[in-house]
């Protein structure tokens, strides 16, 4: 049985104006943390880019070119998960109200601070950095497991959702790139579980779709709540609460009309389902033959549909076409179910003896639909060997720590 790996120390950084102070914290410190030591905020910055991250910073308030709030405040931008604490001889409430508000300190220490004061206090902080950090491993692995498995259920029933949404969440990150959009994971997520709703939808009428037959009208309107059922499935996810707005909005028109009925309009509608709306009727063009330039001309008919800004800037980025999965530069390799790979690319549909679709051409293939083909497989009910593209550039969306916060 393994041991699990030992974490790392953690790190202090301690700052001041002073080289006096900062060798006497050398000589009293040395044997109780692992710390560096840095003279005025300019250095301390450089020390947080190159040497951190540190579990915990210890400022003077008073330092010239940049005050001890400065520096605090920077460092809560470049690593918000690292305690804040404020060294000071001057604790009037100003300075106490600046440094909560500005630069969220955890605790003050006036000077001078000997080390019957000093070392419990830091100690106090390197236990509120490890609360810090196991939250956020914990928010992390609750967000990365929710996707996944919301990603592998969405895979199972309804393959053609996850193609789409794949390829969706491909051209939304290229897009939201072009744009300089804040919260492209966001983006990413919200397209890619576009149609989680679906996994809230009678078979049968997935069936219906996937073969093109007539709907009735009452299984018409379950499809029209798709985007509230997939918002539903993300409502108790901590941190997804704006990609599921993203997916709640995906059918609402810019005027305001479509889906749901309420009062939004133009850019009150969060960006991503501005965003996704535009993408997901031109996919539907695109899989009716319209492309390139009529695409746009039919798109711009449809006055109050979609953002015109956004609209121009989608072709601007995809004059042609949505990104896609398979590639002509890239070799078509075969494989059987016990050779593919996260990731692997079908380059064309995976189906039963029945005809039931297992996995759409253009899907990124996940482990658990891996897991059901080999099951058919066993059974005699899929033939191999698959053909796959391997994608070295492969879109995954990662949670990123400022997130968690």
């Amino acid at each position: 049985m393994s041991t699990p790996p030992t974490p790392p120390t953690p790190k202090i950084l301690l700052v001041d104006d002073d080289a006096n102070l900062l060798a006497a914290f050398q000589r009293n410190l040395r044997k109780d943390f692992s710390f560096d030591t840095a003279l005025g905020g300019a250095e301390a910055l450089e020390f947080v880019q190159t040497r951190g991250p540190y579990a915990l910073v210890l400022a003077d308030m008073n330092m010239p070119g940049m005050t001890g709030i400065e520096l605090l405040e920077k460092i809560q931008e470049i690593s918000p998960d690292t305690v804040r604490m404020m060294l000071t001889g001057n604790a009037d409430q100003q300075t106490a109200i600046d440094a909560v508000n500005r630069g969220q300190v955890f605790r003050f220490l006036n000077k001078p601070s000997p080390p019957e004061v000093l070392v419990p206090a830091l100690q106090a902080g390197l236990k509120q950095a490890e609360l810090v950090r196991m939250e956020r491993e914990l928010l992390e692995g609750t967000l990365a497991g929710s996707v996944k498995m919301l990603t592998d259920v969405l895979g199972m029933i309804a393959p053609d959702a996850l193609g789409r949404g794949q390829r969706l969440r491909d051209s939304i990150s290229r897009l939201g790139q072009h744009l300089r959009a804040p919260g492209l994971w966001e983006l990413e997520l919200g397209a890619l579980l576009s149609s989680i709703g679906s996994a809230a939808v009678p078979p049968v009428i997935l069936q219906k779709i996937e073969s093109a037959a007539p709907l009735r009208v009452e299984e018409s309107m379950i499809l029209c709540r798709v985007p509230q059922m997939g918002h539903d499935l993300l409502a108790d996810i901590p941190r997804l609460a704006n990609v599921g707005k993203i997916i709640l909005y995906q059918q609402k028109h810019f005027d305001g009309t479509g889906f749901p009925t309420d009062a939004l309009a133009g850019e009150v509608i969060p960006l991503g389902a501005r965003l996704l709306k535009i993408l997901l009727d031109r996919l539907d063009l695109e899989a009716d033959g319209v492309v390139k330039q009529r695409a746009k001309d039919v798109m711009l008919a449809r006055e109050g549909v979609y953002d015109p800004k956004l609209l121009e800037e989608c072709f601007v980025c995809f004059p042609d076409f949505l990104s896609n999965t398979i590639s002509s530069s890239r070799p078509v390799i075969s494989r059987h179910a016990d050779e593919l790979r996260p990731g692997d690319i079908s380059v064309s549909d995976v189906a039963t003896k029945n005809g039931t679709v297992l996995v759409r051409a253009g899907s990124s293939v996940t482990a658990a639909m891996i897991a059901r083909l080999a099951n058919f497989v066993e059974l005699g009910d899929v033939k191999e060997p698959f053909l796959i593209q391997q994608d070295p550039n492969q879109s995954t969306t990662k949670v990123p720590v400022t997130a968690l916060r």
